[in-house]
């Protein structure tokens, strides 16, 4: 590794082929300003593996790597159907490395990007999944910090009903251990700006609900098409996150019913106090409104997230910010998401799988 530098120098080629750590490169599959990840084959257990190489001035950070190797084991011990396996994290000559599953398919980055605004049977069902992988973290003591499209995996389902099988990654390396290194100084700050709470900006101490504001943004872009604030600069946009309200969804959608604006106004509070106490609570508030915005018909399909490691939500009419909750009945909604409006809408139809689901995976 003489040459690792190289890593973020635009060459990429030059590492194909060699070996690091006991792992084959074989193509780089991803970049970004601290790592870059490449597609590798592990020569112990032949088999494919994500392979993420951390920048090499990260390594020479003695906290940096301290915490590096804490969080990686966390990490590591999250047991979760919604989150990308980490099986090794390490240093090998000056380099920190983490290997991870290798997920075959896209991501919603890329998905959104082809696609535009999804309809919402699709947008619940991968924010269902997303929302039990950020929940989860959190009950481990992980706060994800930098929830978007591009850590959002979208792999092949297993049937017409669960046409995608959705993963959150990046767990190995949280902001919170970059910033004790000086990368969050000016000029350097770290996360996605369309996604980015209010109290990351400001600098003030962040907990699950800075993950459920990021996650909220995900899933404005994946019904609207676009992120919830959009402005010509990067401070502008800072400012609109810490200032401004965002737009009503429903005047991208409107076909949507407006009891949608209510529950993104508060996943997008800027006082955290005011937002959902969680991923899950959010989608089920969600959820509860879409359906609420459908016509009378034949019940929707429906997809049971407690095989997903959901947790069920107490049977009462209210919630902990003393909000009513509107929807259909406890019993009818507990650990379950509404896959497509009633077909009666003329909208979307619940079958077949997206028309998405076949470029995704074909190649």
């Amino acid at each position: 590794m003489a040459r690792d530098t190289s890593l973020f120098s635009g060459r990429p080629s030059e590492l194909i082929g060699r070996q690091v750590a006991g792992y084959r490169i074989e193509r780089e599959i991803g970049r970004g300003g601290m790592a870059v990840v490449y597609r590798a084959r592990d020569l112990r257990l032949e088999r494919t593996v994500a392979l993420k190489l951390l920048a090499p001035e990260l390594a020479r950070n003695d906290t940096f790597r301290r915490r590096f190797s804490h969080e990686s084991r966390t990490a590591a011990a999250l047991d979760h159907p919604h989150i990308v396996p980490v099986f090794e994290a390490g240093e090998t000559d000056g380099v920190l490395y983490i290997a991870m599953r290798y997920v075959a398919g896209s991501d919603l980055r890329h998905l959104l990007d082809r696609e535009g605004p999804l309809p919402p049977g699709t947008a619940l069902r991968i924010a269902a999944q997303v929302a039990s992988a950020l929940d989860a973290a959190h009950e481990h003591g992980l706060v994800h910090r930098d929830v978007k499209p591009g850590n959002i995996l979208v792999a092949r389902g297993t049937d017409s009903d669960h046409p995608e099988h959705v993963y959150l990654t990046d767990f190995g390396l949280t902001k919170k251990s970059l910033s004790l290194t000086g990368f969050t100084t000016v000029g350097q700050f770290v996360g996605t700006l369309d996604y980015v709470a209010p109290e990351q900006i400001s600098g003030k101490p962040v907990d699950a609900r800075c993950d459920v504001y990021g996650f909220a943004c995900v899933v404005y872009e994946c019904l609207a098409g676009h992120p919830p604030f959009r402005r010509d600069d990067d401070m502008a946009l800072l400012w609109a996150h810490q200032y401004d309200e965002p737009p009503p969804l429903t005047e991208a959608r409107p076909d949507l019913a407006a009891a949608v604006d209510a529950v993104f106004a508060d996943a997008l509070a800027k006082s955290p106090d005011r937002r959902q106490d969680s991923c899950l609570a959010f989608v089920a508030e969600l959820r509860a409104a879409v359906a609420g915005g459908t016509a009378a018909g034949h019940a929707p399909t429906e997809v049971d997230l407690r095989v997903a490691g959901a947790r069920e939500e107490p049977a009462d009419a209210g919630d902990s910010r003393g909000r009513a909750t509107a929807g259909p009945s406890s019993q009818e909604s507990v650990g379950r998401v509404t896959a497509e409006p009633p077909k009666e809408s003329g909208r979307y139809e619940p079958k077949p799988p997206p028309r998405w689901a076949e470029p995704v995976f074909r190649r």
